[in-house]
């Protein structure tokens, strides 16, 4: 597919790309490794596909809204769900940390991070299973983790019942944290 002449705002610069490329172009080959390497070479550029991912978190449309000079919206979506579930974006968020922590003169593993929860109702369709009561704020539904880099930089994420204490969750998101593999 040839490149558009009026970028959207949204679409990666070259400097970007070229951080993303090294990773995504190796998810590929790994990918292709894992079968029979048979069948049809992959048609999408990786970096059209990023633009498409990046253009519909920019702009919050639905997918079936992607416009016609990206890739087929199933297309897109199947890279997306794809890269989510194999942890390419853990992998790519954790790069773009290690380069912040070093243009900062910081060691690229960082040594404390900021943890904070916040809890959150639920609609009425959230399976039982999913949610929980936080008695402190007397809110049923469910309760998100985060954690950042003290420079910043997201770190860990996660989405609980809104039972689960804050105090485990730290432990938790600690040991994720520091059990990554960059």
């Amino acid at each position: 597919m040839p490149r558009r002449q009026r970028p959207y705002p949204s679409d990666l610069s070259d400097a970007r790309w070229e951080l993303l490329e090294p990773t995504l172009t190796a998810w590929r080959a790994e990918r292709r490794g894992k079968g029979l390497d048979i069948g049809r070479p992959p048609e999408h550029d990786l970096r059209r596909i990023m633009d498409a991912i990046l253009y519909v978190d920019r702009t919050g449309i639905p997918w079936r809204y992607l416009p016609h000079d990206f890739a087929p919206w199933e297309t897109v979506y199947g890279y997306f769900a794809a890269w989510q579930k194999d942890g390419v974006f853990d992998q790519l968020n954790g790069l773009l940390r290690h380069l912040v922590r070093k243009a900062e003169g910081r060691d690229a593993e960082p040594s404390a991070c900021i943890l904070d929860a916040q809890s959150i109702k639920t609609s009425a369709n959230v399976p039982a299973a999913g949610q929980g009561i936080d008695a402190g704020k007397k809110i049923a539904g469910r309760k998100r983790h985060i954690g950042v880099d003290t420079l910043g930089p997201t770190g860990v994420k996660s989405l609980r019942g809104a039972g689960s204490r804050d105090r485990s969750q730290v432990r938790w998101s600690w040991v994720r944290w520091s059990a990554r593999v960059w």
